[in-house]
């Protein structure tokens, strides 16, 4: 079986949620079927294939594009001068349209998988360039319902209501486009169980929509001790992502203080690549360290006590949380932070919604090191379910189904 993936970045270092979710996938596809990949190719990223071995060692062929520069005045116009969303045309290239058909016309392809919404406008080209091939729409986030989560978190805060009124467009550009993607591709897979029923509502039922999760390597973040980067709490992520900035200045407002005031050595550690420039206030508050780019986030979730999850805003589900269960972390995660997995509080994780909550549960993990412990083994064991190996076969399931026998 032949497969062609299209990826909005090079899953190559595997470093955040995307090019994570991406790379085990090839890396399970690869088990039994031909992958080639076309992907743009961000500034920073190689794809001299000395530089990415074990994602060459996967893939037939493959095809790189540089990221498209938009200037703030062509996001502008494209805004004023279309009725499709923004991220429609993030990564809209006439030079990717053109790679991309000359490799459908190359080889003939019996499965092109789309990852991620900013890919989707290239379906057209899929259809053209390559009519027998089944197109599998991969939904990493029910795009619509995460913008609208935006809107009503910005409303509330004056100083953001520019951002709101942004929010508010896209989620009526978006609800259009990402129900056309759905019902324009053969199958679509979505990455929790909620972001499901949400895009069900968008397609009205008519759409065929498998739930398969994010995977990792399990293994890869069972460190020992003598890895591990130390601090009290931790939170990670790319930090340019409105959702992650929000959930760190949220905590950093709302639950920070309370937990400095019981406890003022405390350390609470943001790793990340990218930070915005809303977070750069945060590099003079005490106890508070912004890593930046590193090159293994691993060694910092094995050095945690707690690891923390304090989202407001989001959709799919948040790869940390396994990376973090994974490495056999305590962690306090907000409803929203781990919507779409089957946790329950005070078994695999602490839930709490309530700021002064929060901190309080924070304190007793920090102060507490047996029930650490307790979560710890637990979330570990959670986590042996979203291992690439259980998870990126139900992909090859979905092929049966569409390719005649």
């Amino acid at each position: 079986m032949k497969v062609l993936l299209l990826t909005p970045q090079l899953p190559y270092p595997p470093h955040q949620g995307t090019s994570l979710r991406n790379f085990h996938i090839i890396r399970g596809l690869a088990q039994a079927c031909e992958v080639s990949l076309v992907s743009f190719l961000e500034p920073g990223q190689t794809a001299v294939p000395g530089q990415i071995t074990p994602l060459a060692e996967l893939c037939q062929t493959i095809e790189t594009v540089p990221v498209p520069q938009r200037t703030t005045s062509k996001r502008l116009q494209q805004l004023l001068a279309t009725r499709r969303p923004d991220m429609a045309h993030r990564l809209f290239s006439q030079a990717f349209n053109v790679r991309l058909l000359h490799m459908l016309q190359a080889a003939d392809f019996d499965i092109v998988q789309i990852e991620g919404i900013e890919m989707a406008r290239y379906l057209p080209v899929i259809r053209h360039g390559s009519p027998r091939s089944k197109i599998v729409f991969d939904d990493h986030n029910a795009e619509t319902e995460l913008q609208r989560r935006n809107f009503l978190t910005d409303l509330r805060q004056p100083r953001r209501w520019v951002a709101a009124a942004y929010s508010a467009e896209q989620v009526r550009r978006l609800h259009k486009f990402e129900r056309w993607v759905c019902q324009q591709a053969d199958w679509v897979t979505a990455v929790s169980q909620p972001d499901k029923m949400h895009l069900e509502k968008l397609t009205h039922g008519q759409t065929a929509i498998t739930v398969i999760p994010n995977s990792l390597d399990v293994q890869q973040f069972q460190l020992g001790e003598a890895e591990a980067i130390p601090s009290d709490i931790v939170f990670s992520g790319k930090m340019d992502y409105r959702p992650n900035v929000d959930a760190v200045l949220w905590f950093v407002a709302e639950v920070w203080p309370q937990i400095r005031r019981e406890r003022p050595s405390t350390t609470f550690t943001i790793v990340g690549q990218k930070p915005h420039a809303r977070l750069e206030r945060l590099r003079d508050e005490p106890g508070i360290t912004l890593t930046g780019w590193v090159e293994r986030v691993e060694p910092y979730l094995a050095g945690a006590k707690v690891f923390i999850l304090p989202f407001r805003v989001g959709s799919g589900t948040r790869l940390k949380l396994i990376e973090a269960m994974a490495a056999g972390r305590a962690l306090v995660s907000t409803a929203v932070g781990a919507e779409g997995f089957p946790v329950e509080h005070n078994r695999e994780l602490l839930l709490v919604d309530d700021p002064v909550e929060m901190g309080t549960a924070v304190l007793h993990l920090l102060t507490h090191p047996k029930e650490r412990l307790r979560l710890g083994q637990a979330a570990q064991q959670f986590a042996q379910q979203y291992d690439w190996r259980v998870v990126v076969p139900e992909f090859l399931a979905i092929y049966q189904k569409l390719l005649p026998r």
